[in-house]
């Protein structure tokens, strides 16, 4: 569990949700204060999922995931924390337990429009909304379909700005998705944990980090990969070769010339396999690009990286 947030601000719109197949959980939020994600945003492996919103009280993350990794549902969870609230007219908190059973609390102090919707396997909720169709947006795109719980989550944050959003603009977003069972290396569980804390269009730049983070968990794939680009070059089974360099290749077109990362580690892969005329050609365009990477190549070299 990470510890008590710093921001206390008013903050806006998020959802929580458990994936009814998978088990995974989420929760992603947007609002027109700095570092809104850091503080709104809560969720362990197997225990569940906290938004904690509208004058935050990080005590709802805290310790609701506590009580929810002890046995309790989300509902008693919730009701034990506001119980001891000084302030609970001013919380907006929503949360989901492992089991996927919901809770929410929207006090009557909160800024208008506020309110929430649920759906069946997730709960979106706002305060100082443009309107009510803001949350009926949110809704209707949550319910997808959607490839990851991560397209889901930035699906409806989108949808919100699409119909609206914070009546007083965008600033900050963040999304944390985690796994389905708690492990023993808690910080392991974590699937997505991105933050975009001060931008004109926060929801837009968290999408584009979803989408960066995906391409990069490729080339993370290959980079660890035993044989294939750690320790002695070998093939983990038949095949694994050509399909790292796809996987490779696929992200490097993505990326494009302003990211070099997922061609390079293509071309290094190239070298390890013999495949020597191919890396060299690879690299070639690689150093007219960025010149700068001769040398960093040549380090590689010196490690190990290019040989086969």
């Amino acid at each position: 569990m990470r510890p008590a947030r710093l921001l206390r601000g008013p903050v806006t719109y998020s959802i929580v949700a458990r994936d009814p197949v998978t088990g995974v959980l989420g929760v992603a939020c947007q609002s027109h204060f700095f570092g809104a994600g850091s503080a709104v945003n809560w969720a362990e492996a197997g225990v569940g999922a906290v938004a904690t919103q509208s004058f935050v009280n990080a005590d709802y993350g805290g310790r609701g995931l506590e009580m929810m990794r002890a046995g309790q549902d989300a509902a008693a969870s919730l009701a034990a924390i506001l119980e001891v609230d000084p302030r609970p007219e001013l919380r907006q908190v929503a949360m989901v337990d492992g089991q996927g059973r919901f809770a929410v609390h929207t006090g009557p102090g909160c800024v208008g429009h506020h309110g929430s919707r649920q759906g069946s396997w997730f709960s979106v909720q706002g305060n100082m909304l443009t309107g009510e169709e803001v949350l009926d947006a949110m809704a209707a795109a949550a319910e997808g379909p959607h490839d990851t719980v991560a397209d889901a989550l930035v699906a409806a944050l989108r949808a919100a700005e699409g119909a609206g959003g914070d009546a007083r603009g965008s600033q900050a977003a963040g999304i944390v998705v985690v796994g389905v069972e708690r492990s023993r290396t808690p910080w392991n569980d974590v699937l997505v944990d991105l933050r975009v804390e001060d931008s004109p269009d926060p929801v837009a730049e968290l999408a584009r980090l979803v989408r960066r983070k995906r391409l990069f968990e490729d080339v993370i794939a290959v980079l660890f990969a035993e044989g294939l680009m750690i320790g002695p070059y070998r093939e983990p089974e038949t095949g694994a070769t050509e399909a790292a360099l796809d996987r490779l290749a696929r992200a490097a077109r993505e990326l494009g010339r302003e990211n070099l990362e997922a061609e390079l580690w293509r071309s290094v892969l190239l070298a390890r396999a013999g495949r020597r005329t191919e890396a060299e050609q690879a690299l070639a365009t690689i150093f007219s690009l960025n010149p700068e990477l001769r040398g960093f190549v040549a380090r590689l070299s010196e490690a190990g990286f290019l040989h086969a």
